[in-house]
């Protein structure tokens, strides 16, 4: 049996929910693309694939998907590529291209996009979970990987016959999977640029509770950041008097103590500025994912034993909450 990758399928035409993800930024404005495809088997033995597209220009974003029986669709090969309808995912170990279009009453997206590792730390895999054998161990059942953490990308993507050109668009690719969505969580990530535009940090964390021997279990939070050349791991599960997290919609704050020192995370999103996103879990109840891809971040780091530093984005986070009811203000799309 051949070694899996970080973006080998894992639950694919299995119980569960697998999900391989995009996110592309404008360097200089608050317009963003947010792309995956989605694989869901659930308790009943149906199984179907998903992708969605939403688009982020300022106020106005736009959010759709597609759903098609899995057997219509494909997730196979090393390096993966992902069939979706009209949609096709192909993720290359250090590049990729992502073309499709998705109809809707709602409004039409297309797009022909190419992607590309950025070189160095800022481009190698990274891994919130404490330790690469949780990976594919058992617990905990939610996992999350980030294959391809700073991207750039190029292309076109049509917005109701309008053009997008995506021009030098900063971004990263996820992989999730698990038995089913977690209860409740807030994920945030950021690629900060310098004043050439240029990247030269990276943060991930979330904070979530998940199911654990049929129970709920207390908020956990995890936090990786990476910058010249340096990263510093804030990851240690059982250590929860070393968080103080709030998850205030549309707000998250994280704050960690760990070996490599403190660090406090905040992302604020505009609700006007979202997507809400309907998920199904197997069992065939629906979650919603209140999604961000043009939040602002503030990132501040005390190193042990080195200088303190603290970055910024205006617009160039993403962040998530997941929920068991919709906000009012951001209408779901399902």
């Amino acid at each position: 049996m051949s070694k899996l990758t970080d973006n080998s399928p894992r639950r694919v035409g299995h119980h569960g929910v697998e999900s391989w993800f995009f996110r592309a930024n404008a360097p200089d404005e608050p317009n963003a693309l947010w792309l995956k495809a989605t694989t869901l088997g659930s308790d009943d033995g149906t199984h179907v694939a998903e992708a969605w597209c939403s688009v982020f220009e300022g106020d106005d974003t736009l959010g759709l998907k597609t759903t098609t029986p899995l057997e219509e669709a494909s997730f196979v090969g090393e390096p993966m590529t992902a069939m979706v309808a009209d949609c096709e995912f192909r993720l290359d170990p250090r590049d990729g291209v992502l073309r499709g279009a998705i109809d809707s009453h709602r409004g039409n997206l297309s797009w022909d996009l190419a992607f590309r590792r950025v070189d160095g730390a800022l481009g190698d895999p990274v891994c919130l979970l404490p330790t690469r054998r949780l990976v594919d161990a058992k617990l905990p059942k939610n996992k999350l990987l980030t294959p391809m953490p700073t991207l750039t990308f190029d292309g076109m993507v049509v917005r109701d016959g309008r053009e997008i050109v995506v021009d030098g668009w900063i971004g990263s690719q996820g992989h999730n999977w698990g038995a089913a969505h977690a209860v409740e969580y807030a994920w945030g990530q950021c690629v900060f640029l310098d004043a050439q535009g240029s990247p030269f940090c990276f943060v991930e964390g979330a904070t979530g509770r998940i199911e654990v021997a049929g129970r709920t279990s207390p908020r956990l939070s995890m936090l990786t950041i990476r910058r010249g050349g340096r990263e510093y791991r804030f990851d240690r599960l059982v250590d929860l008097w070393r968080q103080d997290a709030r998850i205030d919609f549309p707000t998250w704050e994280l704050r960690m103590t760990g070996r490599d020192g403190e660090a406090v995370i905040r992302i604020d999103a505009a609700p006007e500025r979202m997507v809400c996103l309907g998920y199904y879990n197997p069992g065939g109840e629906l979650s919603y994912c209140l999604n961000s891809k043009t939040a602002a971040v503030t990132l501040r780091v005390n190193p042990v034993n080195e200088d303190g530093f603290e970055c910024f984005s205006p617009h160039g986070g993403a962040l998530e909450f997941l929920q068991q009811t919709p906000e009012p203000t951001v209408q779901p799309v399902v």
